[in-house]
């Protein structure tokens, strides 16, 4: 499972030396405007990797390797951090579960394009950022707010010559031609859906449709496709949004489950071509508003179970009907949603790793991708056996109950094992593999923090016998 990527607004105490006179007044009026402005974007999750990978060029200011957003880390464990920020959070919609709504007395800023590329420039040369990811509210009406926001990001790149990473979010009704002249500059492009469904959306933003949404998806895609098909014919013919586009949903604020939510994600991966579906657990800035349910917190953990259907989605060949569907609507908040979907199908367990072909080897609670790749590789040479799951790294305490490599017999022995509740699973003997354990009581062992006192041995032991 895909470790949960957090986001952060970058400290804002900059060790600016003043200088004299107007110079230094202008400075801090923009400083003041970000620091509202950056505070205002906080909440906008769709930036957590970049997607695309540019070598920095004579000439040009900057590169991009396939950075993160925002203090994101990297698939290769870097922290790294991108001017996160909103051009204006004035804004003429007002809808409820939105911080920077229009009925809301906020602190309100706006800047000018140019004054945001100079904070971008002036960031970057400081190395307080590697990119930048631009929002904005929206003022007047979409084409003129995006108009706006595209000569940011043309000044950058043509101006400047400015070559790193650069996400702009597309604004909901925006004109064809506005879109496409941003993807011209923009390494990414985004338009979030918020609500998933159109009812509910209609419930807490009446001035919303999810048809000013899915209308600027179908540019950024279809346009993406054309400039492949370009540079298939043409080598140096430009790329266009290279990194493809985004969107994000938000979770609780309206009452969607968790099944229609990965069949929307679904269908805007095979239809939109949308390269990440961002989740983003509801939190309730606008308590006062009586269409908003009354939730103590956020709903982090559901947040992070539906990042991880995602992913067994994108690498792991599950499907959104296998994961979730009528019978289960909801994603299990205890368990993951692997482990949870192995135990509702113990008909399939357990899996010989000698003899399995790789998709089914994925579907294992406790092996991920590349431990399956290297139990393959593995088997070529040598059988399988408990040794070399534990040198592969496979999470034996998931994967021992599902998995047999063709020995006489396999599992885990379970010696007097007592819950914290006093409830024994098994008291003596030996259990484990699944079609010989009930999966409810597997799922109560993997579940429940067993008492440990000093001294004491790990009760339970992985038995492969020769």
């Amino acid at each position: 499972m895909p470790r949960r990527i957090t986001t952060c607004v970058p400290k804002l105490s900059l060790p600016l030396k003043p200088p004299l006179g107007e110079l230094w007044a202008m400075k801090e009026s923009v400083i003041e405007k970000l620091r509202v402005l950056a505070e205002s974007a906080k909440y906008d999750v769709s930036c957590a990797s970049s997607g695309i990978s540019r070598s920095g060029k004579d000439g040009q200011l900057g590169s991009a390797h396939g950075w993160g957003i925002c203090h994101s880390f990297t698939a290769d464990g870097r922290c790294v951090s991108l001017l996160k920020i909103m051009m204006t959070n004035h804004c003429m919609y007002d809808c409820a579960y939105c911080i920077n709504r229009r009925s809301n007395d906020i602190p309100r800023a706006t800047m000018t394009p140019a004054e945001l590329v100079e904070l971008t420039i002036e960031f970057y040369r400081r190395n307080y950022i590697e990119g930048l990811f631009l929002s904005s509210g929206v003022i007047k009406n979409p084409d003129y707010t995006m108009e706006r926001m595209v000569r940011v990001v043309k000044d950058l790149r043509t101006l400047h010559r400015y070559n790193g990473y650069i996400h702009m979010k597309s604004i909901p009704g925006a004109s064809e031609a506005l879109v496409r002249e941003a993807g011209l500059y923009a390494d990414r492009l985004s338009v979030n859906i918020e609500i998933p469904r159109e009812d509910n959306l209609k419930l807490l933003a009446p001035e919303k449709d999810h048809q000013s949404v899915y209308q600027p998806m179908r540019y950024i895609h279809q346009g993406f496709l054309e400039s492949a098909e370009d540079r298939r014919k043409f080598k140096k013919a430009p790329r266009w949004t290279p990194a493809g586009q985004s969107t994000q949903m938000i979770v609780g604020a309206s009452p969607e489950t968790d099944n229609e939510i990965l069949k929307l994600s679904t269908k805007l991966y095979n239809v939109q071509g949308m390269k990440r579906v961002y989740f983003s657990a509801f939190v309730p800035v606008n308590d006062y508003d009586k269409r908003l349910p009354m939730l103590a917190s956020p709903p982090l953990v559901r947040e992070n179970r539906l990042y991880q259907a995602d992913w067994l989605m994108r690498f792991y060949g599950f499907g959104a009907g296998e994961i979730v569907d009528d019978a289960y609507p909801n994603l299990d908040l205890e368990i993951d949603p692997k482990l949870a979907w192995a135990l509702r199908h113990p008909e399939r367990f357990p899996v010989d790793l000698n003899r399995a072909d790789y998709e089914m080897i994925l579907r294992v609670p406790g092996i991920g991708v590349k431990s399956a790749q290297l139990i393959v590789a593995a088997r070529r040479h040598s059988r399988i056996s408990a040794q070399t799951l534990k040198k592969i790294g496979v999470v034996m305490k998931k994967a021992q109950f599902f998995v047999t490599t063709g020995e006489k017999t396999g599992g885990i022995e379970l010696k007097n094992i007592v819950f914290s509740d006093n409830t024994p699973i098994l008291t003596s003997g030996k259990a484990g593999l699944i079609g010989d354990t009930h999966p409810d009581l597997i799922r109560k062992f993997l579940t429940t923090k067993k008492p440990r006192r000093k001294g004491d041995l790990d009760q339970t032991s992985i038995v492969f016998p020769e």
